[in-house]
């Protein structure tokens, strides 16, 4: 009998423990989510707050943010003392912010450590990091690879060889609380790079297709990569790159691991495609209703259905859904009606009887 999709079988022990904050990553904990926040950031305001805090309640784990400059890093220390998750520096070239994130409390940083210059500014940041109980995140991406490595035939094996040169340098200076990030714009690439590396080293791996692009080609890559790979037990946190708003990154994230059977956290939407049966406006209301169901911390799932022939019927799995009959909506529990509506209305009155499950 096939095993079922929803309950992956490992296939690796689990990766080295790497804390950051309040966050573990590898070591058996359960997989987080991240995404990068997409503008610079100039001020800490309420707006920046307001759009952590939508962030947050979506699921995410982990924060990411661009630190081009001495005054991010400035602003990344303020920020990490006001909120109770993980933030992230993203650094490159110029150790001296990363060593000003770390003194000011950013628990992680985003480096290459090929790219941050000689040796001893490489020991400097790796020790500060050290001092401060900071994880570094070790990123090798297929597109950025050092000259020699891009012309290696073999992307596969460049980016591993560009892994083995940065591991050096963190053996030689002694430096462990490490997650490594294997990144390709090919599905093909990603899961075979990810695959090659957990199968010498137990390094956390930070998982996705990057340059994916829009909504539905990004969509489906991250996808295709992150199931197959999370399905083995590679990947401890996952960040699904889109042209997108970070919101949507998260959710997508959300959804792969539930459907990766890793995840229960929130609320499992469903809702039919509709046709020319419908007498309920699924698109519209799954639009209003999706943000509502972000901070729903209840492990349930949720229909909407577009025609009573595929609303309590098919959906009758559901521990609350909701379809249309003329001008009336109808709400149902485990397929029984428990409540018609007018549709104007529909939205609070599911609201209300989402609150009572």
């Amino acid at each position: 009998m096939p095993r079922p999709l929803n309950k992956p079988e490992l296939k690796y022990p689990p990766s080295r423990a790497v804390r950051v904050k309040n966050v573990t990553i590898g070591g058996g904990s359960p997989v987080t989510v991240q995404t990068m926040w997409k503008k610079p950031l100039e001020a800490i305001d309420d707006a920046l707050l307001a759009g952590i805090g939508a962030l947050r309640a979506a699921g995410c784990d982990i924060l990411r943010f661009a630190a081009p400059t001495l005054r991010e890093a400035e602003l990344l220390g303020e920020l990490q003392s006001r909120l109770d998750f993980p933030l992230v520096a993203d650094v490159h070239f110029d150790h001296r912010i990363a060593l000003e994130c770390l003194r000011r409390g950013v628990p992680k940083l985003r480096i290459n450590p090929g790219n941050i210059g000689p040796a001893w500014k490489v020991r400097e940041v790796l020790e500060a990091a050290k001092g401060a109980g900071a994880a570094v995140r070790v990123g090798v991406n297929a597109g950025s690879l050092r000259p020699a490595l891009r012309r290696e035939p073999d992307t596969v094996k460049a980016m591993l060889a560009s892994a083995e040169e940065e591991l050096d340098l963190l053996e030689k200076f002694a430096f462990s609380d490490t997650v490594f990030s294997f990144k390709s714009s090919s599905v093909e690439t990603t899961v075979a790079v990810n695959r090659a590396f957990r199968k010498s080293h137990d390094h956390p791996l930070h998982v996705g297709v990057t340059e994916a692009g829009p909504l539905v080609p990004g969509l489906v890559k991250n996808s295709a990569a992150l199931y197959a790979l999370l399905s083995e037990g590679i990947g401890d946190t996952v960040r699904v790159s889109l042209s997108d708003e970070p919101r949507i990154e998260v959710e997508a994230g959300r959804e792969i691991l539930r459907a990766a059977g890793l995840s229960k956290r929130g609320v499992n939407l469903v809702s039919c495609p509709a046709c020319g049966r419908s007498e309920f406006p699924v698109r519209e209301f799954c639009e209003r209703l999706a943000p509502r169901l972000a901070a729903f911390g209840k492990d349930v799932t949720v229909a909407v259905m577009g025609c009573p022939v595929n609303g309590p019927g098919e959906a009758a799995h559901a521990d609350l859904g909701i379809t249309g009959a003329g001008d009336r909506a109808l709400i149902f529990k485990k397929g029984a009606i428990i409540r018609r509506e007018l549709i104007e209305g529909a939205l609070e009155a599911f609201l209300e009887e989402l609150e009572k499950l």
